[in-house]
């Protein structure tokens, strides 16, 4: 007897099971099944009856539209890496080994892989960017003023400027312009006591550094219309002004507990108003400051003590006394009639001169 043949004919397939899984709709019951995924909504929906038969898909395409043909050389954004900080140079594509094991050969690993990828300049705008948000973070100052004082010392850093001027003295003069460039502007003397940078030299960065930045927007200006081209607003650069008194008082006020909206206005509107008075042109706006909220504290009827605003504006509580004599010989003609209007505020509770 001859066993069967087990060869398969030529062309011919094994027979095998089919073990794959396939989602039909239980309804319709199509073969191939119909079915639509609403990453939208998540679901996955039989697209004949409209019968939900899985929830929860996991959207797995591109987090953004792109469009190919309209790229400068035909340029794709791929889905690798995090985006690059316009804040250092190269292309920040370099490889970090992590030292969480404690060991020796990854501390090893960590050592020589620093002294190989990362430059000197890299790691001093580092350092800079490190010492520039301490100093931020200290005073409560807003993330964009730190965020605008990390870009212009980078600025100053690309350009190679100020070689022999101190880095700190650079540091302090940077924020001190950003604070201004963000509308919170700080004295000379609130930057010295934060970077222990004298006022005479923060003083003197200061006017280098608007000359250096105003010179430096204007030849990237040029240039930019010379090529037709447009300059980004990161790279122009206003001129500063100088503090005015009436940009200190809503910060004043919030530090000594004055938060309503009126103490900021009475405030403001008095500082608005004392170049009217001859004797208070050309003081300090500190101290102008420091008067229009000691009155305007004692006219709504919750009185500060030339004491505890001293404390707060950095100047004398002699000094509030002689500028606020000043303007109560004015008080006729400064106070308006609608801020003591209904009863909000009484000129007769405000102390004698």
């Amino acid at each position: 007897m001859i066993a069967p043949s087990t060869t398969i004919e030529k062309g011919g397939t094994e027979w095998s099971e089919n073990l794959n899984m396939t989602l039909i709709c239980k309804d319709c019951k199509e073969v191939p099944p119909n079915l639509v995924e609403e990453f939208s909504s998540g679901d996955m929906v039989c697209g004949s009856c409209g019968l939900v038969l899985g929830d929860r898909i996991v959207d797995t395409r591109s987090e953004w539209r792109t469009f190919s043909n309209d790229d400068q050389g035909n340029d794709d954004p791929s889905r690798v890496g995090d985006g690059a900080n316009p804040l250092l140079n190269g292309s920040q594509l370099q490889t970090t080994i992590a030292y969480t094991d404690g060991s020796a050969r990854s501390r090893d690993l960590l050592r020589a892989q620093g002294k190989s990828s990362t430059d000197k300049a890299t790691k001093g705008l580092l350092a800079a960017y490190k010492e520039i948000g301490a100093h931020c973070d200290a005073v409560n100052i807003p993330k964009n003023v730190s965020d605008t004082a990390k870009h212009l010392f980078k600025l100053v850093d690309d350009a190679k400027a100020f070689k022999g001027k101190s880095q700190e003295a650079i540091i302090a003069g940077c924020i001190f312009i950003a604070c201004r460039q963000c509308g919170v502007p700080r004295t000379f003397r609130e930057i010295y006591a934060l970077t222990k940078v004298s006022k005479k030299d923060i003083g003197r960065t200061f006017k280098a550094l608007e000359k250096f930045f105003a010179q430096d927007s204007a030849g990237k200006a040029a240039m930019a219309s010379s090529t037709g081209g447009m300059l980004p607003s990161t790279d122009t650069y206003q001129t500063t002004t100088s503090t005015n008194a009436k940009d200190l008082c809503l910060r004043y006020c919030s530090q000594l507990g004055l938060n309503r909206q009126q103490f900021v206005k009475v405030s403001q509107g008095l500082a608005e108003k004392m170049s009217t008075v001859g004797d208070l042109a050309g003081r300090s706006p500190l101290s102008v400051a420091a008067a229009c909220i000691y009155m305007a504290s004692y006219l709504l009827g919750k009185p500060k003590t030339p004491k505890e605003i001293s404390q707060v504006a950095g100047v004398s509580d002699g000094t509030i006394r002689t500028a606020y004599k000043y303007l109560y010989q004015e008080r006729e003609r400064l106070i308006e009639p609608e801020w003591i209007a209904d009863g909000k505020g009484n000129m007769e509770t405000l102390p004698s001169a």
